[in-house]
């Protein structure tokens, strides 16, 4: 039992590490069906649309689903044609710019796990530029090849060519080369520009480490225990009301809180060095749900990459 616990414990607290392998293999495993299963290239002068169709539009897909899975884009945008202080609050119109970004960042991981793993395979690129009628294009790939690879280099990837197998077969070891280069260009600086930004981002904290460490788990365990609080108290006015209903009974009161109360628990966390607050709850609870003006420091937020309540 205590070996199970430890296992258990050695995976929960990589389950972000896990979480993102679990993606990459999900990506890998639908790119590699995109492939065999709906991938036709046409080999016609389709090639270039029909290949970056299927090249940028899983992608374009994974990103908005990116954005329906964060709760922060719904923290976000909730109520804000009604409110449009919530996303531009008075003296900090750049907040929105700012969680928005944080949102499209973490959106982005899938997408460019897409493009990575379709660049490294390389079928779709292969497809789309080997219909591109660019004339500069054209001359860089077709050069010392025959007039007929300016003609029919839409075929190569279908190896319908009447050009000689040896220079077709070169002509597509060209496009995949080409295209696993562009993967790892991308893969390279995507890992350089989350290094460079989280290294800026904690260079510029004001927090502590281990502060740090202890806010990454008070906000896990608060969103768990919140959504428990969410089943039990449902499960109690929903009962209530069908009782009552059928029953022809009076309603006992269940305190829940007040309108004001969840709107301000609705909004966006801004940590604050002033006062160790670290959720808006906690702040809320602690200030008696009272509205407050505190200096804003999100930092922290897009330091963990995480959805902190």
């Amino acid at each position: 039992m205590d070996g199970f616990q430890t296992i258990l414990k050695f995976f929960m607290n990589r389950k972000t590490a896990i979480g993102y392998s679990f993606m990459a293999l999900l990506t890998m495993g639908g790119e590699r069906v995109f492939s065999l299963v709906a991938f036709r290239c046409p080999c016609s002068n389709e090639n270039f649309r029909y290949g970056v169709v299927f090249l940028f539009s899983p992608a374009f897909v994974l990103l908005v689903v990116g954005y329906f899975l964060n709760s922060k884009t719904w923290k976000l945008f909730t109520g804000c044609w009604a409110n449009p202080r919530k996303i531009f609050p008075r003296g900090n119109t750049c907040h929105f710019f700012y969680v928005f970004g944080q949102i499209t960042l973490n959106a982005l991981v899938a997408p460019v796990m897409w493009l990575s793993v379709a660049l490294l395979n390389g079928t779709f690129y292969e497809c789309a530029m080997s219909g591109l009628k660019n004339p500069a294009y054209l001359q860089a790939v077709c050069h010392s090849k025959s007039e007929k690879c300016f003609e029919e280099l839409h075929k190569v990837a279908c190896d319908k060519s009447s050009m000689p197998f040896p220079e077709s077969d070169e002509l597509k070891r060209t496009l995949q080369a080409q295209s696993q280069i562009l993967g790892w260009c991308v893969i390279v600086t995507t890992a350089l520009l989350s290094l460079l930004t989280t290294c800026c981002a904690r260079c510029q904290s004001k927090v502590s480490h281990l502060q740090l460490m202890f806010w990454r788990v008070y906000a896990e365990k608060e969103k768990e225990q919140l959504e428990q609080i969410f089943q039990l108290y449902a499960t109690k006015l929903s009962e209530r009301n069908l009782k009552c209903f059928f029953e022809n009974k009076e309603p006992e009161t269940i305190p829940l809180p007040a309108f004001q109360a969840w709107e301000d628990a609705s909004q966006l966390y801004s940590f604050s060095n002033s006062k160790q607050h670290y959720s808006t709850i906690h702040r809320l609870v602690e200030g008696g749900q009272k509205e407050t003006s505190e200096e804003r420091e999100t930092t922290l937020d897009y330091v963990d990459r995480r959805e902190i309540p």
